[in-house]
């Protein structure tokens, strides 16, 4: 449900061992109302320190709070990011890359018939 009060966030942790290691899908874990770090951090201080203990590797998006939340509640464990915001900050560069060289070379933004407009679907997917 919409409203125009609230947050609309929310922290969602999965459990990726089971990708990890081949066994089967990602499991959810909880969601969490609210995207910050207190909100990660509370939630992690919330399980028993026998099951922190045994998390390796946190993987998440490029949100500073979940990195800090991580780095003070879970020291030993190694803090990633996960492959599709790897991959969307990657196409996002490529991107404003291509417009750069655009208008460097043209002047102007890309229009239809520009050969590097066209391209922006084989930089960003490989396919034509």
């Amino acid at each position: 449900r919409h409203t125009r009060y609230g947050d609309k966030y929310v922290t969602v942790v999965i459990d990726l061992t089971p990708v990890r290691d081949g066994t089967g899908p990602a499991r959810l874990l909880d969601m969490v109302a609210g995207r910050s770090k207190q909100v990660f951090k509370t939630w992690l201080a919330a399980r028993p320190r026998a099951w922190a203990a045994g998390i390796e590797v946190v993987a998440m998006d490029g949100f500073t709070g979940f990195k800090s939340a991580t780095v003070e509640e879970l020291p030993d464990a190694v803090a990633v990011m996960d492959p599709f915001h790897v991959v969307r900050l990657a196409g996002d560069a490529l991107d404003r890359c291509r417009r750069r060289v655009q208008q460097d070379l043209h002047g102007h933004r890309g229009l239809a018939g520009d050969p590097l407009y066209k391209a922006r679907r084989t930089l960003h997917t490989g396919t034509d």
